[in-house]
């Protein structure tokens, strides 16, 4: 049993969930104090010490069965339900329908005595399937039915209609068949569960042999461009972290500027009324919060990017003086009052499930026109803007003008693009035209990125 377990937490591990070696030893040993005589309480000493996280949950189900559930499903003997004539009946007509083949007679009769397939019949299906050569559990699904279809279960699905009307033909009672249809249905999905179990079974175990695998890239490196579903969540589940270790620079920051930073030229014209000696230290003003407008691209190809600059702003809040933001596809939505009301993860879940992606295309110059129109007050003197997006605008007026005007009246207006600057320009990007309206570009492909890009204008206030 321990090197079931073993191989179980192998498989675990190959599907994403970090366990040490310290906690397998853990479970380990809990799962020898506990044993396996009651299932439950096995289950729950491995969950409880492998399963750090919700999410994992959902694998650790997933897989349990696989290696520690045993009993194959239940099947009808229908020797022991059909009087000897029903029977005689029922072979001779399946066997009309079948054919002479062997294989086939053979499945009859298993099918009859509610014989599950034995171990030799399960490795020999799994062989013709291919079945060593799967490494992903999304396979478990493909290669049972391809084991189904060796085994022929799948023509024996596809005759019974034809079955039961020969049986009728013949003069069975309708009860009988009754009976008879409910039995063959029970015994071929038995059949079909247990072959896709020893499906998924095998997958398993091919997961947790090929460890060690080459490991996950790490998740500050992931491309916001081109993420999975899994590893979009990798992302969130960083953000947390990443907002910390953010705020604990900002903090050491404001530590180090209490008096502000010494200032050599006033200190040196300031001392000049005493002779050149430098009685009173001049410093620069103190480190001033910055007040931000966010403006994001919600189109497809943005649409990670933003959730997750959106998601960074409102968890860094206490560091900055006041922030508002917005989002567009082809025309602007406020959604500061989302992050009032709920905690930033929630927020930015409803801000995309109320401006959702649809067939129309991406417009920022008529965003624009309609953010001058209606927000333009949000942004003055001692305003940080930040235009979230790749500047692909689908050959639209981009309204170069009203960038400019944007640049003009606010601190500073920068540009958060996951495009290198070979790509401006490319296609429908008007980014090579907005980049010299604008205060300067940053490359915010990934995690790693976006920290250096939203700590770079914290420091600078």
């Amino acid at each position: 049993m321990d090197r079931r377990t073993v191989e179980f937490i192998r498989a675990l591990r190959a599907s994403g969930i970090r366990i040490s070696l310290a906690e397998s030893q853990d479970a380990l040993r809990a799962a020898a104090v506990v044993g396996i005589s009651d299932r439950t309480a096995f289950k729950s000493t491995l969950s409880s010490t492998l399963v750090k996280e919700r999410k994992d949950q959902r694998i650790f189900e997933f897989f349990f069965p696989l290696f520690f559930d045993t009993n194959a499903p239940p099947m009808w003997d229908m020797t022991q339900q059909l009087n000897p004539d029903q029977q005689d009946m029922l072979r001779q007509t399946l066997q009309s329908l079948m054919g002479d083949e062997q294989a086939l007679r053979d499945l009859i009769d298993q099918l009859m005595q509610g014989r599950q397939f034995s171990q030799e019949q399960l490795d020999q299906l799994a062989q013709q399937a291919g079945l060593d050569n799967a490494q992903q559990m999304y396979q478990q699904r493909y290669f049972g039915r391809q084991m189904e279809r060796l085994a022929g279960l799948m023509l024996l699905r596809e005759v019974i209609d034809q079955l039961m009307e020969q049986l009728r033909e013949m003069g069975m009672s309708e009860e009988a068949l009754q009976e008879l249809m409910e039995m063959l249905g029970e015994n071929i999905g038995a059949l079909q569960e247990q072959l896709n179990n020893y499906a998924g079974s095998n997958i398993a175990q091919n997961l947790a042999e090929q460890e060690p695998r080459e490991p996950r890239r790490n998740v500050e490196d992931l491309n916001f461009q081109h993420l999975t579903e899994e590893e979009a969540q990798r992302v969130r589940d960083e953000m947390r972290r990443l907002a910390a270790k953010l705020r604990s620079r900002a903090s050491l920051r404001q530590k180090r500027d209490k008096t502000g930073t010494l200032d050599p030229k006033r200190t040196i014209r300031h001392s000049l009324k005493y002779g050149g000696i430098p009685f009173e230290l001049q410093h620069r003003t103190r480190h001033v919060k910055p007040k931000l407008v966010v403006i994001c691209d919600l189109s497809g190809s943005m649409r990670y990017m933003s959730e997750f600059m959106l998601t960074l702003t409102y968890m860094l809040q206490d560091l900055v003086a006041k922030a508002r933001s917005f989002v567009f596809i082809d025309h602007m939505v406020e959604v500061t009052d989302h992050f009032k009301a709920a905690r930033p993860e929630d927020a930015v879940e409803k801000v995309l499930t109320d401006n959702p992606r649809g067939y129309y295309t991406t417009d920022l110059g008529y965003s624009l026109a309609g953010f001058f129109k209606e927000y333009i007050d949000s942004v003055d003197s001692k305003t940080t803007v930040i235009m979230v997006g790749d500047g692909r605008n689908n050959y639209n007026d981009p309204r170069l003008d009203l960038a400019e005007q944007l640049t003009r009246r606010a601190r500073r207006c920068i540009w958060f693009c996951p495009e290198p600057q070979p790509m401006w320009g490319t296609g429908d990007s008007d980014l090579h035209r907005y980049a010299p309206l604008s205060n300067g570009v940053y490359l915010v492909r990934n995690l790693r990125e976006l920290s250096i890009a939203v700590d770079n204008i914290l420091t600078d206030g």
